[in-house]
């Protein structure tokens, strides 16, 4: 049996190698222009849409293959910042749990929108280059069953153009061998050289007819396969692009709402430090204001000291974060005793200047000062000070407007004459003293 097979597979090699040697010589041949060559201008045209498409399916693979590791390199990067963040974040600090949380919908984002580019955009993208492959070994094929039937082809036209000459050249030898042979033997010879014509034409009509069968069926199969498949590659294109676009939607947008969160977090942590800051300046502020009573009821009755002129007025920072109405309750319950405090004193002063100023104060009077120093107003919300004028200190209309070192007033003149507080404007409050 291994000899059989061994003889099996000889057979089959030489076969092949004979089959390409013929065809090597077909093609030496129509290169020459020594023979025709079977030409189909329109399914060329087919094979050179079928490999622009897979030159264009094959890049957009590897394009897309790429934008995967880059959002596999974002993720990477975003959960190492993400963890950082929650390393540091103090267990003490506004929002740490939900900061905990954030970053765990964060991390489960980015493998959703990665997982499901994949199994929606890349896995059908690699269905539709699969096919690929298997077209392009079968338009191979049929060019070589193509050379095949073109060489069988012109062996069997050759065949019948020497059919003639091989005819004559039959009858001419029958007629030697008649004179030599008896006659009982010379119909016997006749007959086996026409056998033997007829056996060499019916070999060569067969093998094209064969040739040509395979061709056929390989060539209508292509003709139909390959503008369907050129057609198909818009439906590829547009689901692809069209579920890559809507994973991208909606991982920004919700990506979009944990940075939103991420923000009102760093915010609210924020105003909880200037909250924690301006309570602290609040009791500063009240323990400063209890001295300045003290000094000045013990400057009564001491002899007058010599007045040393301020320095610069106090800059004015920027406006504050408003709190919230939460943090704003907090701030008004720590600096309750100190608002009963300037209460008592402000309502001491209000009597001081009733008896000077008609018995009529303006809304929102705290008490009253007198300018030290002249001070000449830099902006258009500022009041002029002239040294000995009277001001009548004024509540700020939102508290967290008022700045560190200065006050709201109106010369008590101009309200004596015109009841009229519009000209009111901030002051720097060590160019004055209270009265």
């Amino acid at each position: 049996m291994a000899e059989i097979g061994k003889g099996v597979t000889a057979g089959k090699l030489a076969i092949n190698v004979q089959k390409r040697l013929t065809r090597a010589q077909e093609k030496v041949l129509q290169k020459l222009g020594k023979a025709d060559e079977t030409r189909d201008a329109a399914f060329e045209e087919m094979v050179s849409n079928f490999n622009k498409q897979m030159t264009e399916g094959t890049k957009l693979q590897k394009d897309l293959k790429a934008y995967l590791a880059a959002v596999k390199t974002m993720h990477d990067a975003s959960r190492r910042l993400q963890d950082c963040l929650a390393d540091m974040y103090e267990p003490d600090w506004f929002g740490k749990e939900e900061m905990d949380a954030l970053t765990e919908d964060t991390d489960t984002l980015w493998l959703d929108y990665h997982q499901n580019i994949t199994d929606k955009s890349l896995t059908s993208l690699d269905a539709y280059l699969a096919n690929f492959p298997d077209i392009k070994a079968r338009i191979a094929k049929r060019d070589r069953k193509m050379v095949d039937f073109d060489s069988a082809r012109h062996h069997f036209s050759s065949l019948q153009k020497g059919k003639k000459k091989d005819e004559a050249k039959i009858a001419k030898q029958a007629a030697l061998l008649e004179m030599a042979a008896p006659s009982w033997a010379q119909g016997l010879i006749s007959a086996h050289q026409v056998a033997q014509t007829n056996l060499s034409y019916n070999q060569a009509e067969e093998e094209l007819g064969r040739a040509q069968k395979i061709f056929e069926e390989l060539n209508v199969e292509l003709q139909d396969e390959l503008p369907a498949l050129w057609d198909n590659r818009v439906g590829v294109y547009v689901n692809t692009f069209q579920r890559l676009a809507g994973h991208q939607e909606k991982f920004h947008g919700e990506m979009g709402k944990l940075s939103q969160n991420l923000n009102d977090i760093m915010t609210k942590l924020e105003e909880q430090r200037e909250l924690k800051k301006g309570g602290a300046a609040a009791a500063k502020t009240g323990e400063g204001a209890k001295s300045e009573e003290t000094n000045h009821s013990e400057s009564a009755s001491s002899p007058p000291k010599a007045v040393q002129r301020p320095g610069p007025p106090p800059s004015r920072p920027p406006p504050r974060l408003t709190p919230s109405p939460d943090q704003r309750q907090q701030q008004d319950e720590a600096s309750a005793p100190d608002t009963n405090t300037d209460c008592s004193a402000a309502a001491t002063q209000q009597s001081a200047v009733t008896n000077g100023s008609d018995g009529e104060l303006p809304p929102g009077f705290l008490y009253k000062v007198k300018a030290i120093h002249d001070y000449a107003a830099t902006d258009g919300d500022e009041l002029e000070l002239k040294i000995g004028d009277d001001v009548l200190v004024l509540a700020f209309d939102n508290p967290d407007e008022q700045d560190d070192g200065w006050l709201m007033g109106v010369q008590e003149s101009h309200w004596v004459q015109n009841k009229d507080i519009s000209v009111k404007g901030v002051f720097p409050e060590n160019f004055t003293q209270k009265v």
